[in-house]
């Protein structure tokens, strides 16, 4: 293979990553935008219906505000095709919720968006100073020859007493430029901007080899005991032979060293306080600056749950699989023995007897789709017994007030207006001479079903039409309704009729 073939095959490898896949996509500044819009630069697992909410909601913003190219379907169908293209991974969290977080490869592409979108440094003394350092640090730990690196460390150590004794006799403190202290924070939020995706990429190791011991165990095609050799050599050999493993275990050996955790709050504390700074770092890189630590612990939290998940697949299958089949297949052979000395007192010895190689077909009528749920027999809250002190005051009047109509006392006021000299000529007239407390507007419905119990009604051929009832509330307020005009008896007719059938 040329020189050229090879180098591009290589690059189309690269391209073929699901991190270059969701960069190069069309879609790819409003995919990114909605990552870093929902997930932060934590990567704090969301559960999946959130998720799919927050992407609905995204992308209608991101459509309100013209955007024409974007993701089709609903949230949970964009969530799903993102899944497909290892830029989301759905997962359980400690409480057993569904969550979604990013895969490393997606945190990978938000972080090279986020170096393309900050301001570029250009070559500068710092760093020039830093390639210097760096390679004299590597030199100074690396290099076989002892001699040499006693030569390294002595004029080390030379030029740091130099310079302190210059700073102890009052030599000029020479001050960091602000070109300096710039390109020395934008190397720096690069470093911690790089954590989550490296933590990441250890954590879907553990889950890989995970779902590679479930495979093992399902298909039981090796003893249990080889695979757990092989995971644990596994294991090891990601903690010691892979970049991730071993950036893992260095975190992990910062974490444990109090000094070395107080000394980078400290360092961190001291730049960000810098007079420069103000001017350099903006609120955003500097909470991710003081959240190192934090970031770091996060990281390695996930790290170790996702790899307590290995070993409590390990523990689950060891205690309760094999053990169960185990004192299955020895009650199986207790029932096969105890048969056999029964049967074998009652036959010869050389009785035989036809078994079935394979059992009967069991003949089930019906299988019962629904077991019994115990959350469905929990009792519900008991009722709490309201306290009588608490409730409102309320009188007799006022109870009598609020009720319905007082229909006898109502009977008796229509009697005594039909036996009058100058009875009413209907019922709205009538309502208008009674007493206040009687014309609240629920006794017009007492009035109308004593009408409606004595038959009284317009006369044929006379047109139906309606008079105001100006009702009285209890908190005299008034208000008019609208009746269909109801004309009282004659009373001088009605004893002229009595009269009539006496006779």
């Amino acid at each position: 293979m040329s020189g050229i073939a090879g180098e591009l095959a290589g690059v189309r490898r690269a391209f073929a990553q699901p991190t270059l896949t969701l960069l190069h996509q069309r879609q790819a500044p409003v995919v990114i935008t909605i990552f870093r819009e929902a997930f932060g630069r934590n990567n704090v697992p969301i559960p999946t219906a959130r998720l799919h909410t927050q992407v609905e909601e995204h992308l209608a913003q991101a459509r309100a505000a013209g955007e024409t190219d974007l993701p089709t379907g609903s949230g949970r169908e964009v969530c799903q095709r993102w899944m497909r293209g290892q830029w989301l991974v759905r997962s359980l969290d400690d409480e057993g919720r569904e969550v979604y977080t990013l895969t490393s490869h997606a945190q990978q592409a938000l972080e090279l968006v986020k170096n393309l979108a900050r301001d570029r440094a250009t070559l500068s003394e710092h760093r020039i100073a830093t390639i210097l350092g760096t390679v004299r640090r590597f030199n100074a730990e690396a290099n076989p020859d002892r001699s040499a690196r006693v030569g390294i460390l002595n004029t080390e150590i030379a030029r740091l007493q130099a310079e302190r004794d210059r700073l102890v006799d009052g030599g000029d403190l020479e001050g960091a430029t602000e070109d300096y202290m710039l390109e020395g924070f934008t190397e720096l939020l690069s470093l911690v901007s790089a954590l989550p995706s490296d933590f990441a990429r250890v954590e879907e190791r553990f889950a890989t080899i995970r779902g590679e011991i479930l495979a093992a165990f399902r298909a039981e095609d090796r003893p249990a005991g080889q695979v757990i050799d092989d995971y644990l050599a596994r294991a090891d050999a990601l903690m010691t032979a892979t970049q991730e493993g071993r950036a893992f275990e260095g975190a992990f050996a910062l974490l444990r060293d109090d000094g070395l955790v107080t000394q980078l709050r400290e360092d961190l504390t001291a730049l960000l306080e810098h007079p420069l700074s103000d001017g350099l770092v903006s609120d955003a890189e500097r909470a991710e600056l003081r959240g190192t630590v934090r970031l770091v612990r996060d990281g390695l939290d996930r790290v170790l749950v996702q790899r307590s998940r290995v070993t409590a697949t390990l523990k689950d299958y060891i205690v309760s699989r094999d053990a169960a089949r185990d004192r299955e297949l020895e009650q199986v052979l207790r029932q096969v023995e105890s048969e056999l000395v029964t049967w074998m007192a009652t036959t010869g010895p050389r009785a035989t007897h036809d078994v079935p190689l394979l059992p009967a077909r069991a003949d089930v009528g019906h299988l019962r789709e629904r077991f019994h749920d115990p959350a469905d027999d929990v009792l519900p809250d008991p009722i709490e017994v309201a306290d009588p002190d608490d409730a409102p005051a309320v009188s007799l009047a006022d109870l009598v007030a609020q009720g319905g109509p007082r229909i006898e006392e109502l009977r008796a006021r229509v009697d005594a207006a039909l036996t009058s000299l100058l009875p009413p000529a209907t019922l709205g007239e009538l309502f208008a001479g009674l007493d206040v407390d009687l014309r609240r507007p629920v006794e017009v419905f007492g009035l109308l079903h004593l009408a409606a119990d004595r038959g009284w009604r317009s006369e044929d051929g006379e047109p139906v039409g309606t008079e105001d009832f100006d009702a009285v509330r209890p908190d005299g307020s008034t208000r008019t309704l609208a009746v269909p005009r109801t004309p009282l008896p004659d009373p001088d007719r009605t004893r002229t009729t009595e009269t009539e059938d006496h006779g």
